[in-house]
C-alpha cells in the first residue's frame, strides 16, 4: 500500500490527464465494439439510384439547340467540389415568361419578348446514393433541395439549384422500394 501511495505522489497533473484520456478511449472503444454506440456505417439505411432535378433560371442561349441532351453525360460540382460525370435522364426547358394584364381584368402568361434568348431549364441527372435518416448522400454530400450545384459539359458550365430528389424509377432492376422512397420524400419536407 505504501508503494502505491509513493507512486501516486510521483504522478504529475499531465500524467493523470494522459491516463484519463487513455481510459476514456478504451471505454468508448469497448462500447462501440459491443454495439451500444452507433457508427457512421450503421446510419446508412439503403443504397439506391436517385434522380436529382436541377433548376437553371435565366440561362441565355442564342443557338437553336439546347446545351443539355437526354442521354449525355455532364460533370457535376457539388458545393464547389468536383464530383463525377452523371447521365442526364431528362431535360425540360421553356422561354422566360411574364404575366400580362388582360382587358377583362385578369392576367395571362406569355413569353417575355424583352428577353428572347432567356430560358429556364429543368435537368434530371441520375446517380447512386446512400439513404440515411438525414436524406440522400451523394459523393459524401447530403443532397437537399436548394443546394447549389454546377453542371459542366463540352460547351457549357452553368450554376443551378437542386429542386427535387426522388428514388429512380429504374432502381433495383425495375423494382422500387416504397419504404426507401417514403424516407427520401419525408426528408425533403415538401412531399
Amino acid at each position: 500500500m505504501d508503494a502505491m501511495l509513493k507512486m501516486l505522489k510521483k504522478l504529475r497533473p499531465l500524467d493523470i490527464i494522459i491516463i484519463l484520456i487513455v481510459l476514456i478511449a478504451l471505454i468508448v472503444g469497448a462500447v462501440t465494439f459491443a454495439g451500444k454506440r452507433a457508427t457512421s456505417s450503421k446510419q446508412i439505411e439503403a443504397s439506391t439510384k436517385v434522380d436529382i432535378e436541377i433548376y437553371f433560371r435565366g440561362v441565355v442561349v442564342t443557338s437553336n439547340n439546347s446545351p443539355f441532351e437526354t442521354g449525355d453525360e455532364t460533370f457535376i460540382t457539388i458545393r464547389n467540389v468536383p464530383y463525377t460525370k452523371l447521365k442526364i435522364t431528362n431535360v425540360n426547358y421553356d422561354r422566360k415568361k411574364v404575366m400580362m394584364p388582360t382587358s377583362t381584368g385578369g392576367y395571362k402568361v406569355v413569353d417575355d419578348v424583352t428577353s428572347p434568348f432567356n430560358y429556364d431549364f429543368l435537368v434530371t441527372v441520375e446517380d447512386d446514393a446512400k439513404i440515411t435518416k438525414d436524406g440522400a448522400v451523394v459523393g459524401g454530400n447530403k443532397i437537399k433541395i436548394g443546394l447549389p450545384v454546377t453542371l459542366e459539359g463540352v460547351d457549357y458550365r452553368l450554376n443551378g439549384i437542386v429542386s427535387n430528389i426522388s428514388v429512380s424509377k429504374k432502381a433495383e432492376n425495375g423494382t422500387l422500394h416504397e419504404d426507401i422512397e417514403k424516407q427520401v420524400n419525408k426528408n425533403q419536407d415538401v412531399h
